[in-house]
């Protein structure tokens, strides 16, 4: 899904999920953090500049969930 502006990538061995931002204009996305909880997330996603993360964490055009199901928390 190119057009989802953060991407929240699957679980780590270690405990949490990478959180990384898509710009149109660069290559590469931008690491923005690492959550461990949906508050860490919602937190990671406000400081990124979202101004309402938890009325779109759901949504595909802004939030793509990879590599296990959406919401789910703790070690891979």
């Amino acid at each position: 899904m190119d057009d989802a502006r953060f991407v929240v990538h699957g679980l780590s061995p270690h405990g949490g999920r990478l959180v990384t931002m898509h710009r149109e204009d660069r290559m590469e996305d931008d690491y923005v953090g690492t959550a461990f909880s949906e508050h860490d997330l919602l937190l990671i996603l406000r400081s990124a500049g979202l101004p309402d993360p938890d009325l779109v964490v759901d949504d595909p055009r802004w939030v793509e969930w990879r590599g296990a199901a959406a919401h789910r928390w703790g070690s891979g």
